[in-house]
């Protein structure tokens, strides 16, 4: 995992290893456990108990996640931490990323990445993240994947902004009134069903929304009240779940109620999936329902949310500023390419750098708008567009518009039109957003 250039790599070996949950295979899972304890660290939470180790070690089994640590060669400085604590760690998952249409394209996801104060600017982040990528290439996947606790890390390792999301807060006081009517009933449940039915409404969403991440297991035990960010049941959660005119179930929202000392009155959102759009917005008359709630808040709410046009008032809703969710890496152009469906008819000669040479090139883009395009190697022609790879990755599922892009002095327009013609191309059928934190 570490880059054997790396003038520092004599000082540190690196470690790369399955998530196991097995407390029988000792020194595996104490491995895994101190692991963990070294995120929580790196990420300033508290240090967590053998309940919460137990609980999430079990769930990155089930994920299949890699841990990778790094650790310090020799004898550490007495009562320091010690030389089993890594010093930076490193997990990676594989699961499919919705590209469009409904088509998935199986991605590396990074996540857990930190490295100790005390050890940067050794090398150690470029080691781990540059001999990774180009693993997951060798294995045949065309994308990475992460989310990013600071913006200015990832652009240089190729990894570009592909979806966003903002923070809500509805009023459900009297203003609350909605267009329309209900095209479903809303029930309350007992959350544990979550367990079982989360997944497989997630499921559904996961075919249609561009963007979409296959969740990991950590997702049903949070929306369930299974798992809380203590490692214990949330005995808080709530849940209440969608049924279409048919009887079907087709989406849930789990939430929790922020107390009595919270003022005004405010219900939380855990976790809201709807396979409908119907769904979605029953869900939200129910929410705006409840008794004696003031406000409903949610941490994950789309950019462009139907929420808004379909409220009598759309000022109910006051919103954070747009941040940032998905960022992707495109590891193999022509595959990343080939895999995705195009909205339209169009030929873009496309110049793409990669300062990590992982995939840097060239290349002819034809679609006739249907089901399969063309991607070859462009032999002497001149392009249409260049871009660094990760400018390419943020329009690869239509959230970033390659004219903004344009504008912005990142991609360079060498043919008139080519950028209009790229946000044409690249658009997806809705608007792309990521549910999946990870």
């Amino acid at each position: 995992m570490a880059d054997p250039n790396e003038p520092t790599s004599r000082k540190y070996s690196v470690q790369r290893f399955p998530a196991v949950a097995d407390k029988d295979d000792s020194d595996a899972y104490g491995r895994c456990a101190t692991w963990v304890q070294a995120v929580s660290h790196g990420f300033h939470q508290q240090r967590r108990d053998d309940e919460y180790l137990a609980k999430t070690l079990a769930a990155y089994q089930a994920d299949g996640r890699e841990l990778t640590g790094v650790y310090v060669n020799g004898v550490v400085p007495e009562h320091s931490l010690e030389a089993n604590v890594p010093v930076a760690t490193y997990a990676t998952m594989r699961k499919d990323l919705n590209i469009g249409f409904g088509r998935q394209l199986e991605s590396n996801l990074v996540t857990a990445v930190t490295v100790r104060g005390t050890h940067r600017r050794q090398g150690i982040l470029r080691g781990m993240i540059t001999a990774d990528l180009a693993g997951a290439k060798d294995d045949g996947l065309a994308m990475a994947a992460l989310t990013a606790s600071e913006g200015s890390i990832y652009g240089r390792f190729g990894f570009g902004v592909a979806t966003f999301e903002r923070s809500i807060k509805v009023d459900t006081g009297p203003r609350f009134r909605m267009k329309g009517r209900p095209e479903g009933t809303v029930e309350v449940a007992d959350p544990t069903v979550l367990l079982d039915v989360a997944p497989r409404v997630f499921e559904r969403v996961q075919r249609l929304s561009p963007g979409s991440v296959d969740r990991q297991e950590y997702y049903r035990l949070a929306a369930s009240g299974s798992l809380g960010q203590d490692g214990k049941p949330d005995t808080s959660v709530r849940c209440a779940l969608h049924y279409d005119l048919s009887g079907a179930l087709d989406g849930y929202v789990s939430y929790r109620f922020k107390g009595w000392d919270h003022k005004p009155y405010t219900m939380e959102i855990v976790d809201l999936v709807a396979a409908t759009n119907a769904a979605y917005l029953d869900l939200w008359r129910f929410l705006g329902s409840i008794d004696l709630i003031e406000d409903v808040t949610w941490a994950e709410a789309p950019v462009d949310d139907p929420l808004a046009w379909a409220l009598e008032d759309p000022r109910c809703i006051e919103a954070s500023e747009v941040r940032d969710m998905l960022w992707l890496r495109i590891l193999d152009i022509p595959a990343a390419l080939q895999a995705r469906r195009f909205a339209s008819a169009g030929r873009l000669v496309l110049e793409v750098t990669d300062s990590l040479s992982l995939a840097g090139g060239t290349w002819v883009l034809e679609s006739d708008g249907g089901a399969a395009a063309v991607v070859t190697e462009a032999s002497g022609e001149s392009a249409d567009l260049t871009m660094d790879v990760a400018d390419l990755a943020s329009i690869y599922l239509g959230a970033v518009s390659p004219v903004t892009l344009a504008a912005a002095g990142r991609v360079r327009e060498k043919s008139a039109g080519a950028a209009f013609l790229a946000q044409q191309l690249f658009a997806v059928e809705r608007p792309a957003h990521c549910l999946t934190h990870f």
